[in-house]
């Protein structure tokens, strides 16, 4: 679990700035335990990231999940992100669906930046599976970088082991109502 002093910012953090290119060239070359790293793969999964990126520079809040699922992320290249919901084709993703629709309905959506503990997919093209703890140690740095200057807001066990603080119900399996509620209250505080 992270402590509060190293997730705490100084001035100087607020005002450095991500370097998006640079960040995402070292995901996309990063070996994260036995997960299948997207970014490596995909351009277009490399292409979205450094957009999505840029576009969230200013989000004050970080929503972070377990990892990159096999119907989320690991083909749109965007945590809690379908690619149907993206082209309007291509696989949907019950939890992507879920997130974004509260994201919308909360009116936050502009202001959270949705990101993973592990980046990266553990798992094959047709499964998830739970990240090891050499794959979260691995996904660490790249989260530890998107905390500087945001609110962490950790969704599911997995998260909220490594971050501690508010527990978020993740919204798959029946948790939709809870992990609204949940999210409600951490933005609220």
């Amino acid at each position: 679990m992270l402590t509060s002093s190293e997730v705490s910012v100084s001035d100087s953090d607020l005002r450095r700035p991500l370097n998006v290119r640079a960040f995402v060239r070292r995901l996309a070359a990063a070996r994260i335990g036995r997960t299948f790293n997207q970014y490596a793969e995909s351009a277009v999964c490399r292409d979205r990231l450094g957009g999505y990126l840029e576009r969230r520079r200013e989000a004050r809040y970080v929503l972070v999940g377990e990892a990159a699922g096999y119907r989320g992320a690991r083909v749109s290249g965007i945590p809690f992100t379908s690619q149907r919901q993206l082209t309007g084709t291509g696989p949907a993703e019950a939890t992507a669906t879920i997130v974004q629709r509260t994201l919308d309905e909360l009116g936050i959506a502009d202001d959270v930046l949705l990101w993973n503990v592990v980046p990266s997919h553990p798992g094959t093209v047709g499964a998830n599976r739970r990240p090891t703890t050499v794959e979260i140690r691995g996904g660490m740095p790249f989260l530890e970088e998107l905390l500087v200057g945001r609110v962490p807001i950790a969704v599911g066990r997995v998260a909220h082991a490594v971050l501690g603080g508010e527990y978020v119900r993740h919204p798959s399996h029946g948790g939709a109502a809870e992990f609204t509620a949940g999210l409600l209250l951490s933005i609220q505080r």
